[in-house]
């Protein structure tokens, strides 16, 4: 897409796109502020975590933050007026940063758990999340003892990126290597049976955890949505161990219930809760569901509901088992390599950004989908929905990469760049479990 077309009128025509993917014809007008996609990257604060951590921050090439922005004016195109007056989507990007106090790192990532490392033939990121991966890494490079990065960047020194990715995605590691990757469609649909009767207040019914799945719930809610958030007595979603203030965000208002997943009786419970659902959010390897007696693709055509499953590469084999979190989906979908293309150094492009933008990108395929009748599984992969937004006017070399950087870098002025922006919680998230037994009797369950 040539630069004379418009830069600043990008969210609008995302947003004209992402309604036409649904099959829902884009209003005459939509609720967005036109700006140049530089220039909402850099207000959002996207720019001010991106770079190195003691130089001036960097501009990247790709319209993330105006997709963002696209996103959510869709997605009011089809919700209740005024349900999301003075929220903007790139903002949403950033806000865990701004609760955290997370900055830009380089090849560190913000919040630090992953790390651009080189290899013998290329670079990987590495995505050490949960304390236990640091237990998987002396079978993944088949040495002694590693206790930090240092040793484990060396020991990745010398290892082929082809033998890292497969060995590593055995032992359940969150791996991706640096490199670009061609756009790809940024959902994939299973067709099922609509319900007969739709709700205008769905009950949504959100197994999810951390960001993206919580996000889009939380979107939900905002639409008019009745979302209970459902959680196991054994595994609670891992927020809760982190600031208040960020779960409280996304948490707050919807009704907590707790199940132990390792009983026939939660099972049980379980379904009979996914039977009276309107939308149901899930970010499970779905093997994992399986193994608790859940088919998605089932459920789907026995309910008419409208299932959205959030995955790191998608639903297909043998990716299904591929672990992902935000950071490393967004080097594996290429950001970190139009990063060194554009400055000439690989970086991390914001905190997580695969998980935004894919809890905006569902909230909409949820909605939508709900309006139309349900009846569809609705697969999104983090790095499906980076490499969609990568590819959206994208130039077509690496020389026109370069050109919309510098064109980019021009528009910008010192007072453009800001940091990421605190957005406070209306109240406090319902505690684990707390709304198990109402639920159950609002839904006309039993426990």
């Amino acid at each position: 897409m040539p630069e004379s077309a418009a830069p600043e009128l990008t969210a609008r025509r995302y947003a004209a796109q992402l309604l036409r993917d649904l099959a829902v014809e884009p209003p005459a007008t939509l609720d967005l502020s036109d700006a140049h996609p530089a220039v909402t990257q850099a207000r959002c604060g996207l720019m001010a975590l991106s770079g190195e951590p003691q130089r001036p921050p960097q501009l990247c090439p790709a319209p993330l933050a105006a997709c963002a922005d696209g996103a959510l004016a869709a997605l009011a195109s089809l919700a209740p007026t005024d349900r999301f007056a003075g929220l903007r989507g790139s903002a949403l990007l950033t806000e865990r940063a701004a609760v955290f106090g997370h900055g830009r790192n380089g090849r560190q990532s913000p919040g630090g758990s992953c790390r651009l490392l080189d290899a013998a033939d290329g670079r990987v990121a590495l995505n050490l999340a949960r304390v236990e991966d640091w237990d998987s890494l002396p079978a993944w490079l088949e040495s002694g003892t590693l206790a930090d990065w240092d040793a484990v960047a060396a020991a990745v020194r010398t290892r082929e990126t082809h033998e890292l990715l497969e060995r590593g995605r055995l032992l359940g590691l969150a791996l991706a290597q640096e490199r670009w990757v061609d756009s790809a469609p940024w959902f994939s649909a299973t067709h099922g049976q609509p319900r007969t009767a739709r709700r205008t207040a769905p009950r949504v019914l959100d197994l999810s955890s951390l960001w993206a799945g919580p996000l889009c719930s939380h979107l939900l809610q905002r639409c008019g949505a009745d979302v209970v958030k459902l959680e196991s007595t054994r595994r609670p979603d891992g927020a809760r161990q982190g600031p208040a203030a960020f779960f409280d965000l996304l948490n707050a208002g919807k009704r907590c219930v707790a199940l132990d997943f390792a009983t026939a009786e939660g099972c049980t419970q379980l379904r009979a809760l996914l039977e009276q659902a309107d939308i149901v959010i899930e970010a499970s390897r779905p093997r994992a569901l399986r193994q608790l007696g859940i088919v998605a693709e089932q459920c789907v055509e026995d309910y008419g509901l409208t299932w959205i499953s959030l995955t790191g590469y998608g639903r297909a084999e043998p990716q299904a088992q591929w672990i992902a979190y935000g950071d490393d989906a967004g080097v594996a979908a290429g950001l970190s390599q139009l990063m060194a293309v554009a400055t000439g150094s690989s970086m991390f492009v914001g905190d997580a950004i695969a998980d935004p933008l894919t809890g905006l990108h569902a909230a909409l395929a949820a909605w939508s989908t709900h309006q139309s009748g349900g009846g569809r599984l609705i697969s999104l992969a983090l790095v499906d929905v980076v490499r969609h937004g990568l590819g959206f006017e994208a130039p077509g070399d690496d020389l026109g990469w370069k050109q919309r950087h510098r064109l980019w870098c021009a528009r910008l002025g010192p007072e453009d760049v800001q940091g990421p922006q605190l957005r406070m919680a209306t109240a406090a998230a319902a505690a684990l479990g707390a709304d198990t037994t109402a639920v159950f009797a609002d839904w006309g369950l039993t426990c």
